[in-house]
């Protein structure tokens, strides 16, 4: 039997990445191959049942304590129609008596009994005002958003319209209505110092403008970072499209692993953030302990295997959408194990436990950008005049602003420490990674320098 790599490289040479549509020769020839690779790996459907599993993985809530801060109050929640909003929803109903209310664009597929649904457009400045004048919650989940990474890069306007704009409008709108604690969901993809990946850089900002709002002090602001939930799995969905269809599995690379967490650690993880102090500090929440990351070759055989006839593989490259590398610096080694991997290098030297065990905190202070908030009104025009172009060229500039000015507040022996971890791999770097390499040396006090060749493992 031969080894999985000789596999791949055959696979590879078959059918070359970046390939809209494969013909049926090779189609067939990829179909031989997935076989062999099936039978090169018996440990993929372990995987397959690991991953799924994670869906009935829970965080040790203390649900006392979070009812107390929920019992009698007016309850809203963006969102609220998805995947982890109905989880949410239903985790408050069972802890509490509260009036809860879904402020979604959509209908809700399993409504909770109790919830009263209301039709919202985020992206609507009067929808949204509207809304806060009529319900007048005490806290808010705002977990609204285009989540696709994919689609992202497609539709823009629409995403960042949503991401950015949609999130600006409800934090400033929650705040004038006297909400008082406000709590923002994020992605681990923020983590990223700086992305021109469109779903990346829209949360990054996000985190930003609430935390702007934070520091008004008129209103408690948090937010959490979730990595990929099984319970909503665009992975899973892909999968079992493609495997219905006959269609190749499209994989990034066979050496992409990625994190997992479940819907109800989510719901966990957005109700503990109500137990950390209510001041004018943002503070960011991500589960400490996310297992180990999940492989994405051996969680697409294990699901081919268990979906016969065998549907090939096929190594078609990163989409937009999705980095190939990331920043070599994002994680600091001696910290590894003992702070969650959703929080990067610079956050991870001031994490701190939260209230809730197996959760780490961290405060974020926002930079003063007045300039950054000036250029929203751009931002939003270019989205409703369809011009994706336009748009990511604003969120872009703000995004490369956000970093100068997050290196420029940050302690100069953290980002000498992050500079002396990516020394040997600024030859093999991105020119991306190497400008935001620049500017993390530029505020730790150091010139770029080129060093030893090196790499970074590829984790979603």
């Amino acid at each position: 039997m031969r080894h999985t790599p000789a596999i791949l490289e055959d696979m590879r040479s078959v059918a070359p990445p970046r390939q809209a549509r494969l013909d049926e020769p090779t189609r067939g020839r990829l179909a031989e191959l997935t076989a062999e690779l099936l039978a090169s790996r018996p440990g993929s459907g372990a995987e397959l049942h690991r991953y799924l599993s994670i869906a009935r993985r829970t965080v040790p809530l203390p649900e006392r304590a979070v009812s107390a801060e929920l019992r009698g109050r007016t309850v809203a929640v963006t969102g609220g129609s998805g995947c982890v909003g109905t989880v949410l929803l239903r985790q408050i109903r069972r802890l509490c008596t509260a009036r809860l209310v879904s402020a979604d664009i959509a209908a809700p597929r399993r409504p909770v009994t109790g919830v009263e649904y209301v039709e919202v457009d985020v992206r609507s400045a009067e929808a949204v005002e509207g809304f806060f004048t009529r319900y007048q919650p005490d806290i808010v989940f705002h977990l609204a958003a285009q989540r696709d990474p994919g689609l992202a890069e497609r539709f823009v306007g629409y995403t960042v319209d949503t991401n950015v704009v949609g999130t600006f409008q409800v934090a400033r709108a929650a705040e004038r209505a006297g909400v008082g604690r406000f709590v923002y969901a994020s992605t681990g993809k923020a983590l990223r110092l700086y992305s021109r990946c469109v779903y990346t850089e829209s949360k990054r900002i996000g985190e930003w403008l609430v935390a702007d709002v934070a520091g008004h002090g008129r209103m408690a602001c948090a937010g959490v970072r979730f990595t990929h939930v099984v319970d909503n799995s665009i992975v899973l969905d892909r999968l079992r499209r493609w495997c219905d269809d006959g269609e190749p599995v499209r994989l990034h690379s066979p050496d992409t692993v990625f994190y997992v967490q479940s819907a109800i650690e989510s719901a966990q993880l957005l109700l503990s953030t109500l137990l950390a102090g209510a001041d004018h500090v943002f503070r960011l929440h991500a589960i400490r302990d996310l297992g180990w990351p999940v492989s994405l070759l051996d969680l697409a055989a294990g699901y081919v295997a268990a979906h016969p006839p065998v549907t090939p593989l096929y190594l078609a490259g990163h989409e937009p959408g999705y980095e190939e590398t990331p920043y070599p610096g994002l994680y600091d080694p001696t910290l590894s194990g003992d702070v969650s991997p959703l929080l990067n290098a610079v956050e991870a030297h001031h994490a701190e436990e939260a209230a809730c065990a197996a959760v780490d905190g961290v405060a974020v202070t926002a930079c003063g950008a007045p300039d950054l908030l000036d250029r929203l009104p751009e931002l939003r025009r270019w989205c409703q005049v369809g011009s994706d172009r336009q748009a990511r060229r604003v969120l872009d500039e703000i995004g490369w602003d956000l970093l100068v000015l997050t290196m420029r507040s940050t302690s100069p022996a953290i980002l000498d420490r992050v500079a002396r971890l990516t020394s040997e791999h600024r030859p093999t770097m991105s020119d991306e990674h190497r400008r935001v390499d620049d500017v993390v040396r530029r505020y730790a006090g150091r010139v770029p320098a080129p060093a030893r060749a090196g790499t970074a493992p590829a984790v979603l």
